[in-house]
């Protein structure tokens, strides 16, 4: 009768015990990260710098977008920027797809590929062809301002052959002249834009 209630007594205080020390467990392992570093004293050393999940996932992204640019660029272009045969390969391949849902699978892949390569170098290429575009463009705008101005302006025309000497010899200024005349003419009779054309392409071969 007076062994019985201390045995129970006792298996309940080692049950108790065997509960508070499995919270504790659960409890250490929710506050302290797993980790493979330790510092001097044998404490767990939390890796402030692994990137977050958020993080992985704007760099798979940007990896992505550099890949739709890559694709978007021509074979002769593309020769010229080092990276591996498998993400050539895979270029070429996206260039092929027009499937919407089969080209977004491929560029998916393109990034996954992307993680392997050095980028800096294809983020080099990719910004020397927007700087070289840009310049293109402004130059191509400017053009077409000398265009308008010459249609609109007689004495514009001696403004730009003091601009463009050296490339202005006799035979060219007359021909320039001609152009002039006939896209004027064929402005003042409302006729499809044949010489204006023929103005522009010009004026780019005289800058040129």
């Amino acid at each position: 009768m007076i062994s019985g209630p201390k045995i129970a007594h006792k298996g309940r205080n080692k049950k108790g015990l065997y509960h508070s020390s499995l919270t504790m467990k659960r409890s250490s392992a929710s506050t302290y990260p797993t980790t493979s570093k330790v510092n001097d004293a044998g404490a767990p050393v939390i890796d402030t710098e692994r990137p977050s999940k958020s993080q992985k996932k704007r760099d798979v992204t940007a990896l992505q977008k550099l890949g739709e640019e890559l694709v978007m660029q021509s074979e002769e272009r593309l020769l010229r920027v080092a990276m591996s045969e498998s993400l050539r390969a895979a270029i070429a391949d996206a260039q092929r797809i027009t499937n919407h849902e089969g080209r977004r699978r491929q560029m998916q892949y393109i990034g996954k590929l992307m993680r392997d390569v050095d980028i800096e170098p294809i983020r080099a290429a990719l910004a020397g062809w927007a700087g070289a575009k840009g310049a293109e463009t402004a130059a191509l705008h400017a053009l077409e301002r000398w265009r308008e101005r010459l249609l609109d302006d007689d004495a514009a025309l001696t403004e730009f052959a003091t601009a463009h000497t050296a490339a202005l010899n006799p035979a060219t200024m007359q021909r320039l002249r001609n152009a002039i005349r006939m896209t004027k003419k064929e402005r003042a009779e409302n006729k499809p834009p044949k010489y204006f054309r023929e103005l522009f392409q010009l004026l780019k071969e005289i800058v040129e």
